[in-house]
């Protein structure tokens, strides 16, 4: 009679933990992979957060250079996701190989995320000129000035985040990871570090009264000829490449420079508390990894046939979904006690532990919500109109996701009752 009371109740445990392993998704090992690189990449964003908090003095001297900020770092995660994207895909369809053969899959697309990187550091120049007027914020710093620091510091940063991509690839298919759940993540943690310090170091350049508007011309010029070079080039991949991400790193380049205006608007908040300054970096990146994430999955998927291009998610794409969801949690979380961990030894004005808790979950879970619906939506009309989803569902994911965490968590701050 014992065992037979029992069964009922171990059949009912193995029911409960079967509900759990869906919930998880696709694979535990695969939720295990997304939040190791997600954590490094908490981390790391939390450090940029730090950074980017020392630098208050400097944000408020140069008008429209937190502008910049966000915009030039998701950029990063744009070029350089979408290339460990499509990298990811040529590894599940066995045709990886690394060369130096020009017309091999990896050079081409090293050189198209090399042109792209010029010419979209280029454009997010012009556009915070022309944006962020246009949404109230004056005295913005000269065209040459916006050009040079987002120019040089696109470039010095870069090429740390290419040599990571490539590596992450590389190591991939040595060691059987899957490239899609740590991509966006650790492109993401890496451009973080890099990319601020770079912005910040290629300040020394503004306002030299010959050199700037040199080398802003140069910048310039040099982005024209290398997409002229590129539109005639007989390399197919790198043209399709370049022809079908531009469009869509442009679009989303005027979202991340609007991301970049609903912050700096409350710039006088975020440098009473700075501690909210440290979650800024690490709140969008979050979400975007986690977007980015989803997105890869989707995009290998759809090339493999896993996932239809259908309105409405099938299973497999819904597991993945709720994987997001799932490994969401505690991202933010960590985000949250990192950020007073750091203001705590770095003696940084904080809201209260309480208080910076509810900004992180409020405003992560906000974004992680929109994040998951331009993931699927995105990477699906990318295949319904013809393009690759691994050049778009990232750069869009990321950039959308970009403009409404920092929306999300201006939201937040508000509804925790911070001025």
């Amino acid at each position: 009679m014992k065992g037979s009371k029992g069964v009922p109740r171990l059949q009912g445990e193995r029911r409960r933990w079967l509900a759990l392993r869906g919930l998880l998704g696709p694979d535990a090992q695969g939720a295990r992979q997304s939040l190791a690189a997600l954590a490094i990449s908490s981390v790391t964003s939390v450090g940029a957060g730090v950074a980017l908090a020392s630098v208050t003095d400097t944000l408020e001297r140069l008008p429209g250079l937190l502008v910049l900020v966000p915009a030039a770092i998701g950029m990063r995660g744009n070029i350089f996701g979408a290339l460990g994207s499509r990298l990811s895909t040529t590894i599940h369809a066995g045709t990886f190989r690394f060369t130096t053969r020009r017309d091999n899959v990896v050079v081409q697309n090293v050189i198209a995320a090399s042109i792209l990187t010029l010419v979209t550091a280029v454009a997010l120049g012009a556009l915070t000129k022309a944006v962020a007027p246009a949404f109230g914020l004056e005295g913005v710093i000269s065209f040459a000035d916006l050009v040079v620091v987002s120019g040089v510091g696109a470039v010095f940063a870069s090429v740390l985040v290419l040599v990571v991509t490539l590596a992450l690839a590389g190591g991939s298919v040595r060691y059987g990871w899957d490239l899609d759940n740590v991509n966006a993540p650790l492109v993401s943690a890496v451009g973080d570090v890099v990319t601020l310090p770079a912005l910040v170091g290629a300040t020394w350049l503004v306002s030299k009264s010959v050199v700037t508007p040199a080398l802003a011309t140069v910048l310039v010029a040099g982005s024209v000829l290398a997409l002229l070079w590129a539109s005639r080039s007989q390399l197919s991949l790198l043209v399709d490449i370049v022809r079908e991400s531009l469009p869509i790193l442009l679009s989303t380049g005027v979202l991340l420079v609007i991301a970049g205006v609903v912050i700096e608007h409350r710039l006088d908040d975020f440098a009473e508390y700075t501690a909210l300054m440290v979650l800024v970096p690490a709140s969008l990146a979050g979400a975007g990894a986690v977007g980015g994430i989803l997105s890869g999955r989707l995009s290998s998927k759809l090339h493999l046939g896993v996932v239809e291009t259908s309105a409405i998610p099938n299973l497999s794409a819904r597991r993945d979904i709720q994987m997001a969801f799932l490994i969401s949690l505690p991202v933010f979380l960590s985000n949250a006690i990192l950020a007073q961990v750091v203001s705590t030894v770095w003696h940084l004005n904080s809201p209260g532990f309480g208080r910076l808790i509810a900004v992180s979950m409020i405003g992560g879970m906000v974004a992680t919500l929109f994040a998951t619906v331009i993931a699927y939506y995105g990477t699906v009309s990318a295949v319904r109109i013809g393009v690759d989803p691994d050049s778009y569902g990232i750069p869009l994911v990321t950039s959308a996701v970009d403009l409404i965490g920092a929306a999300a968590l201006v939201f937040a701050i508000s509804a925790v009752g911070l001025p």
